[in-house]
C-alpha cells in the first residue's frame, strides 16, 4: 500500500519549519518518493530537500513565488528536466491572517487571495500539461474548515473566502481533468499546530482545543497521512472529494 517508488511529488510550502507542506514531503520520502520542495523562502526549502535526500531518496528544492504564474510554470519545467515527469502535485502553500472585515483594506483581501487561491490555480495549470502526457496525475489542495464554516478557527473572511474557493475549484477541475487520468482532492484541516499559527496566545489555544470534540488541535502528520492517501494509485477512484481533518469540530 502507498508505495510511491519512482514517482514525483511536487510540494508547495513545503519550506516552513512546522508546517503540512514539510511534513508532506517528508512522508512522501518514506514511501520512497523524489519530492520537489518548493517554497518561496529558498534557504528553507534546501534544508527540507536535504531531510528529504538523508530518507533515501532525491530531492530538488525549488524557488516557487505561487502568486507569479511564471515562477510556477518554471517550477515545474524544472522539475519535469530533473526527473523527467510530474505525478503528484500537493498545493500546501498558504498565508492567513487575523483580522475583521472592519480593519481589512483592498490589499489585504487581494494578498490573501492571491497566495491561497490564484496561487493554486497557477500551480495546477503549471502542471496539468505534463500530467496530461503521462495520462496519470494526482493533485491535492488545501481547504479549511474555515471555508465551510466561515471562520471560528483563526484568520480572518479573506481566509475563509480563499479557502471556500480553494475547494471549489478543485471540485471543478477535478470534473475537468477526469477523463485525463488526473484525479484532483481536497483535505480541510480544522486547527493544526503548525507555523502558521505562531503567535496565537495560549489562552487563545486552550479554547480552541477545548471547542473540538477530541479536545486537541490536529498534528501536522495527521494531515499528511490523508494527503499520501489521496495521492496514491489506491485512491484512484477518488475524485472531486475533500476530507474534513477536524477532530469532529464541523461534521457534514
Amino acid at each position: 500500500m502507498f508505495d510511491f517508488s519512482g514517482q514525483v511529488v511536487i510540494v508547495t510550502g513545503a519550506g516552513s519549519p512546522k508546517g503540512i507542506g514539510r511534513d508532506s514531503a517528508l512522508a512522501f520520502a518514506e514511501q520512497g518518493a523524489d519530492v520537489v520542495v518548493a517554497d518561496i523562502d529558498i534557504e528553507s526549502a534546501r534544508k527540507v530537500a536535504a531531510e528529504v535526500e538523508a530518507m533515501g531518496v532525491r530531492s530538488l528544492a525549488v524557488e516557487l513565488d505561487v502568486t507569479d504564474p511564471k515562477s510556477a510554470y518554471a517550477m515545474a519545467d524544472t522539475a519535469v528536466k530533473k526527473f523527467g515527469k510530474i505525478d503528484v502535485l500537493v498545493n500546501s502553500a498558504g498565508i492567513t491572517q487575523p483580522i475583521k472585515v472592519k480593519d481589512m483594506g483592498l490589499d489585504d483581501f487581494r494578498r490573501i487571495q492571491e497566495v491561497n487561491l490564484m496561487g493554486v490555480f497557477n500551480c495546477c495549470k503549471a502542471v496539468m500539461e505534463h500530467m496530461k502526457e503521462k495520462k496519470y496525475g494526482r493533485i491535492v489542495t488545501i481547504g479549511s474548515v474555515s471555508g465551510k464554516q466561515g471562520g471560528g478557527v483563526f484568520g480572518g473572511a479573506h481566509y475563509c473566502a480563499s479557502k471556500a474557493g480553494v475547494m471549489g475549484f478543485s471540485k471543478s477541475l477535478a470534473r475537468e481533468l477526469v477523463l485525463e487520468g488526473i484525479t484532483v482532492n481536497c483535505v480541510s484541516p480544522g486547527a493544526v499546530a503548525t507555523e502558521i499559527r505562531k503567535g496565537i496566545s495560549e489562552e487563545l489555544e486552550n479554547q480552541i482545543a477545548s471547542s473540538i470534540p477530541l479536545k486537541r488541535v490536529a498534528t501536522a502528520r495527521e494531515v499528511s497521512a490523508a494527503i499520501v492517501f489521496l495521492a496514491s494509485k489506491e485512491a484512484s477512484y477518488i475524485t472531486g472529494e475533500d476530507i474534513d481533518i477536524n477532530g469532529g469540530a464541523h461534521m457534514d
